[in-house]
């Protein structure tokens, strides 16, 4: 304490008017990044979607729940057939969305659980397959395609081959 009982402050000095501006500069540094070579991160490209259709061009088979349309693509981005009908399951009995792969075709498979015909059944998920059956009517999960329909899915699609769900 002086003889005021106050604090001394330093008088700014050189260095003091020195680290000022230093950590000016980096404030604005930081605030407007590190010119081109920014660490900010760069979004992803979207995965291009087979035009006329909602799903990416890798997909094989695309199916859009909502629009009950359906599609075979060759996994590079072009229709080579559809739209056709297409009925998936109820809210109780949903269609899973999402990407899968073709896991087995059974050209003449009965259903145990259902006791009922799936011909030309292309599964994509256990228990869940592409097969002819009335597009009118909701399936239990699967997705029923015209009888000409799910012969050309049968027929195209083999072991391996992704298949996309939209909602």
């Amino acid at each position: 304490m002086n003889g005021e009982d106050r604090p001394v402050r330093p008088r700014p000095g050189r260095w003091t008017a020195r680290l000022g501006a230093v950590g000016t500069a980096c404030a604005a540094t930081l605030a407007l990044g590190l010119g081109t070579a920014s660490a900010q991160p760069t979004a992803a490209p979207a995965p291009a979607t087979t035009p006329g259709t909602p799903c990416a061009a890798t997909a094989k088979a695309c199916l859009d729940l909502s629009g009950r349309t359906a599609w075979l693509t060759d996994g590079a981005g072009h229709v080579v057939a559809g739209p056709f009908a297409a009925r998936g399951g109820t809210s109780r009995a949903p269609t899973p969305v999402g990407t899968f792969t073709v896991e087995k075709k059974v050209k003449n498979y009965w259903s145990k659980e259902f006791d009922a015909p799936m011909p030309n059944a292309v599964f994509f998920q256990p228990g869940i397959a592409f097969h002819e059956d009335s597009t009118r009517i909701p399936s239990n999960g699967c997705v029923h395609l015209s009888w000409s329909a799910s012969q050309q899915f049968y027929n195209a699609l083999k072991p391996g081959d992704p298949v996309q769900v939209v909602s």
